[in-house]
């Protein structure tokens, strides 16, 4: 399978490595070489190969966090003035740290945000007190996610 235009492919063995590793990044790679039928010298060559390609961008760990309060998701469009506040609008929203996502788009909005946060009141305050507030925000369009329902990575 061709994967890009630097010429990385991958093979069967790849995948199956990949698939292992995309379930749990925990799993040992003894576990892993047992079980595509290779050297664990060998699946550490290969995962070597793609960390160099380019293909895998790092591990980590996956904060659950309604255990930490955090109970709101929405999606906000955000209105700029200018195209040219972008830059400084996107370096403000770095400074919240309820935003976790953000997106050039096109469309309507000129960036498209995700925010988790522990209610409807601290949303609420969150665009209100900081969204809104900063310099070149014209307005906001607010979606909150009533459930998330698919969650995952690309097929390999």
């Amino acid at each position: 399978m061709k994967v890009n235009d630097n010429g990385i492919y991958i093979d069967g063995i790849d995948k199956k490595i990949l698939r292992a590793l995309m379930e749990d990044a925990r799993t040992p790679i003894l576990e892993i070489a047992r079980h595509v039928g290779i050297s664990g010298a060998a699946i550490h060559q290969r995962l070597k190969k793609l960390e160099k390609s380019g293909l895998l961008a790092g591990s980590k760990f996956i904060i659950n966090p309604k255990v930490l309060g955090y109970t709101t998701m929405a999606f906000v469009g955000v209105y700029l003035d200018k195209a040219i506040s972008n830059p400084e609008a996107v370096k403000q929203l770095q400074k919240i740290p309820e935003v976790i996502e953000c997106h050039y788009t096109t469309g309507n909005w000129s960036i498209f945000i995700k925010i988790l946060t522990k209610d409807n009141e601290h949303l609420m305050h969150v665009l209100n007190s900081e969204i809104q507030s900063i310099k070149g925000v014209s307005r906001t369009e607010t979606f909150i996610s009533l459930q998330q329902q698919i969650n995952r990575q690309i097929k390999i």
